[in-house]
């Protein structure tokens, strides 16, 4: 349940069952997710406008949930470009494996253009996976950003959609007891792996996930409601 302010803003109302929300927000822009390129494991910070997009997603998470989030509420995944958005958003996470990025392996740091070339075939994530990828495309090689510094980046054999749904299974499972004792909880991670975590809280089909848009620091509120587990809001 949400109510409107007289400014436009809205907030969620926690008290209306006994379970908590479960909330996702996207980390801020980078380079890679401007460009297109696959980013599941490589450490990419943000760039400065992600940064200014991680405090105003603080803004509006606050006006949405005024009570904020308890301590011991907040995890973020163990990649840096999440750590950064949840401080700047004023928020102290706990790190959390389970919502780390899936892993593209062989696709890691590639468009999918590129894949596409390498691989001779039109690859699609969603419907191929990244296992679907030629050995030829594995190895160890660095990335220089914009401004000079070096990342590097690690192609490997990759996860299956399947797989990246059971870690974000295990999650869910990880931080369910604290929303059966009435506490929201945020996670701040990855656009993929969030999207995919949202099939598993509906309980369908992990495919379901690439039709959930989910942009740069916005976030999602997923519920229950009257027993079942629903979205509550998307894409805010």
């Amino acid at each position: 349940m949400s109510e409107q302010h007289m400014d436009g803003t809205v907030a969620v109302d926690p008290s209306r069952n006994g379970t908590g929300f479960l909330v996702l927000l996207r980390h801020g822009q980078t380079v890679w997710s401007e460009s297109g390129q696959h980013t599941g494991r490589t450490n990419i910070p943000l760039t400065a406008v992600g940064e200014r997009q991680a405090r105003e997603a603080g803004d509006r998470l606050r006006e949405a949930f005024p009570g904020g989030f308890d301590e011991g509420c907040v995890f973020s995944s163990p990649l840096v470009r999440a750590r950064q958005t949840a401080e700047l958003a004023g928020f102290a996470p706990r790190e959390l494996d389970g919502i780390a990025e899936w892993d593209y392996g062989p696709a890691e740091g590639r468009t999918r253009r590129q894949i596409s070339e390498a691989a001779g075939f039109a690859w699609d994530i969603w419907r191929d996976g990244p296992r679907s990828l030629p050995e030829s495309l594995q190895g160890d090689w660095t990335e220089t950003l914009p401004g000079g510094a070096e990342v590097p980046v690690h192609n490997g054999p990759g996860e299956s959609l399947e797989e990246a749904a059971a870690r974000a299974k295990g999650a869910i499972d990880e931080v369910l007891p604290l929303l059966r004792e009435g506490h929201n909880v945020l996670l701040v991670a990855h656009a993929h792996i969030l999207r995919i975590l949202t099939s598993q809280w509906l309980g369908v089909d992990p495919h379901f996930a690439r039709l959930l848009r989910l942009d740069t620091a916005h976030y999602s509120v997923l519920s229950v409601y009257k027993g079942d587990n629903v979205i509550e809001r998307w894409n805010a």
